[in-house]
């Protein structure tokens, strides 16, 4: 097992996002975890993360605020304890249009090979 004390998670760069920071809680540089990696994202008022896509599966729970994530078919607000996941390539940017920092739990797959 391994831990990661809130007290000890690393902050990181996250590419393509604005009014934004991050701590890593599990897998690349926090831990052993191959498969996926978990971060705690918190996003300032007019904060978010510019359209793109990625060959990696994402999952975003909404811990605090409110999120709106942007795909190609729409967009939709969610709300504390809400999440939804992002395949694998699908473009989508994320908004929080909020004077409220949102914190969001942010898993991502490791890599998808074809």
């Amino acid at each position: 097992m391994q831990v990661t004390r809130f007290e000890e998670a690393q902050p990181y760069e996250a590419k393509r996002h604005y009014k934004m920071e991050a701590l890593r809680l599990q897998g690349l540089e926090a831990s052993d975890v191959k498969s996926f990696s978990a971060s705690l994202s918190y996003f300032l008022p007019g904060g978010g993360a510019e359209r793109s896509a990625s060959p990696n599966e994402k999952v975003y729970v909404v811990l605090d605020g409110q999120a709106t994530i942007i795909t190609d078919e729409g967009e939709v607000d969610l709300a504390c304890m809400d999440s939804c996941s992002i395949g694998v390539n699908e473009y989508r940017a994320v908004e929080n249009r909020t004077n409220d920092v949102l914190t969001m739990l942010v898993i991502i797959s490791s890599a998808i090979e074809s």
